[in-house]
């Protein structure tokens, strides 16, 4: 294995934090995967990986030389591809909310495909936040406010949010009429996997965001269960307008508070900091982009 490949083969070690995971997505068997990176620490004269019966981690020396790496990669890719008009090719590796992709990426999928015929998508389907490079994604499409770390995040949309109640929820506790009508009903939030924290009612007024207690006994981490919740009639919700389209139309929500609007909800992808974005990371970005550029919102609903 030359210089270039024993690159390659160092970086996925580092980023699956497995020998074997990385062997298998070489395909190549995983002695040999062992073997290329003792021989290349042999040639450097510095341990690189930090190995335990559990995972593998880079050593001080191995993070230098593993960002050094994805630099000289990602610098050799962009080159020969420039010089030989290639499309971008390989396998893509993403983590998406469900109803994001359902609503905004699948729909118009084949079209990505259709343009870009090299590249493979490989796609995870989660409400949790994760751990990008030990993990081995290559960008994560996720709605909601971020937490802080250390990926880049840009924004993509700014999706419409509405408060809205179940019809039984509305015939056995009321319609409320004012923000002081909420403190007497029930909620439905969601709740982070990472913090145990609750996605806070709140609302805009006079330019300013204003929080409200209110009693939740129902609260969930995903956002389909999030949805089923409100429909079965557990508390009021407030969710994007795009996932409950149909149900507003359909008559199975009902949207109240419409004169109090709410903050809207970003929607970001994620990628490592210290990596240069591979030619299938960045087309598939702004694909993504045009996605929800060319959607927009959903459409409106009467107030109540």
């Amino acid at each position: 294995m030359d210089r270039l490949e024993a690159m390659r083969l160092f970086t996925r070690v580092v980023d699956r934090r497995s020998f074997t995971e990385a062997a298998n997505d070489l395909e190549i068997p995983r002695s040999t995967a062992t073997q290329v990176i003792k021989q290349l620490e042999d040639r450097l004269g510095v341990k690189l990986l930090q190995r335990t019966t559990r995972t593998v981690r880079p050593t001080l020396d191995g993070e230098a030389y593993y960002r050094r790496c994805l630099a000289i990669l990602d610098d050799i890719e962009d080159a020969e591809g420039s010089f030989r008009g290639a499309a971008p090719k390989g396998l893509l590796r993403i983590e998406v909310q469900g109803s994001l992709a359902r609503h905004f990426l699948l729909p118009n999928l084949s079209g990505f495909f259709a343009a870009y015929p090299q590249i493979e998508i490989a796609m995870s389907e989660s409400d949790r936040w994760v751990d990008v490079i030990r993990e081995g994604c290559d960008c994560v499409l996720r709605y909601g406010t971020l937490p802080d770390s250390d990926l880049v995040a840009r924004s993509v949309a700014s999706l419409e949010r509405v408060t809205c109640a179940a019809t039984s929820y509305l015939e056995k506790y009321g319609i409320p009429e004012s923000l002081d009508d909420l403190p007497r009903h029930r909620a439905v939030c969601l709740r982070s996997i990472t913090t145990g924290a609750l996605t806070p009612f709140e609302f805009i007024q006079s330019g300013q965001v204003t929080k409200i207690d209110m009693a939740v006994p129902f609260s969930v981490t995903g956002t389909e269960s999030f949805r089923d919740a409100v429909r079965q009639g557990f508390g009021l919700g407030q969710l994007p307008l795009f996932h409950i389209e149909r149900d507003l139309a359909e008559g199975r929500l009902r949207r109240v508070l419409a004169r109090y609007p709410l903050p809207s909800g970003p929607v970001s992808v994620l990628y490592p900091r210290d990596r240069h974005l591979s030619p299938r990371v960045r087309v598939f970005i702004d694909w993504v982009i045009q996605q929800f550029s060319s959607k927009g919102t959903a459409g409106t609903f009467p107030p109540d």
